[in-house]
């Protein structure tokens, strides 16, 4: 399966991705908030709420990361991988309230009632070491989910969109804004020096707040994609496939069903026929032997194999059953 998503490897990659972010987060937070009083630019303000909100984003990332880290217990068999997905999807709300919401509402602000602005180096400034700083954080998670789109052989937005970690979608998705709305910020202000028209800082403004909330959607339906059940993808199921029909002990599946049911981990039920002809309570223990081999795998959070009916057809990788 796929080897990017083993949770002892990715998972620890991502939790320091999004470290970065946030203390880069945070920095840019408080110098674009400096810089929004000293120069009264509504791109500024919308800016400073950008990263506020980003840097609060990272904190639930953060959060979520270790809620689903969790071990199974009775009352969770299937273990708390899940609660990623769940403080995902409030950081992505709280991306589209914080900093799109505002973002717009200033901007529509500043167009009916616009503020004088000037100290125009400052806004520069600020504008250029957050580029930097953004684009360290950025550059992080590129190379992650480079390196799986590699591997795997698409693209990286593909890899990104179909990642089952939350944590290095976000962080990507954000970081990638995050540096879009620096360039409509940078305009913004640029336009209202050189035209004395605040207008163009206001645009600025409004169009920074439609880019985060264009960003979280996407973020929202990739969480609720995978909280509804999301399958693991046709080159992984193959190769899940193949995996079981290696075994010895196994003769043919004719059903086979994986689900994510965390970050890098899936739940596995399949339908398979044993080789031999073997008694019923031997066929039991041997079922059990071999989900216990499949879920050494630290990648399979469980596995259930029930027996397959002599008229039930085999299927084959690539095949959609």
């Amino acid at each position: 399966m796929d080897e990017a998503s083993k949770p002892g490897e990715a998972a620890p990659e991502s939790l320091l991705t999004v470290i970065v972010a946030l203390v880069a987060n945070a920095l840019i937070a408080i110098a674009k908030s400096v810089a929004a009083m000293l120069t009264g630019s509504a791109s500024m303000v919308a800016e400073s709420s950008h990263s506020w909100a980003d840097t609060g984003n990272e904190v639930l990332l953060v959060f979520a990361d270790r809620r689903s880290r969790r071990p199974p217990d009775p009352g969770h068999p299937l273990g708390y991988g899940k609660d990623a997905y769940i403080w995902s999807m409030f950081a992505a709300f709280g991306l589209f309230a914080v900093g799109s919401a505002v973002s717009v509402q200033h901007g529509i602000q500043e167009l009916f009632d616009p503020e004088p602005a000037g100290d125009y180096v400052i806004a520069y400034v600020v504008l250029a070491i957050s580029f930097v700083l953004e684009g360290v954080s950025f550059t992080r998670a590129y190379a992650q989910a480079r390196r799986g789109a590699r591997e795997r052989r698409i693209s990286t937005f593909e890899r990104v969109l179909e990642h089952s970690d939350p944590t290095l979608r976000a962080v990507f998705a954000e970081d990638a804004a995050a540096l879009a709305g620096l360039v409509l910020a940078f305009l913004g202000v640029f336009l209202h020096q050189v035209t004395g028209s605040p207008v163009y800082d206001a645009i600025g403004s409004i169009l920074v707040g439609v880019l985060l909330g264009v960003v979280a959607i996407v973020l929202i339906a990739r969480n609720r994609a995978f909280l509804l059940g999301q399958t693991v993808d046709a080159a992984t199921r193959d190769a899940a496939l193949r995996e079981l029909l290696g075994r010895d002990e196994i003769d043919r599946v004719t059903a086979l069903y994986i689900e994510f049911i965390g970050p890098g981990t899936v739940a596995l039920i399949a339908s398979v026929d044993l080789a031999g002809d073997d008694r019923e309570a031997h066929i039991a223990v041997e079922l059990r032997r071999l989900e216990q081999e499949i879920m050494a795998d630290p990648r399979v959070g469980r596995a259930v194999l029930t027996l397959s009916a002599p008229d039930e057809p085999s299927i084959a990788p690539g095949s959609a059953g």
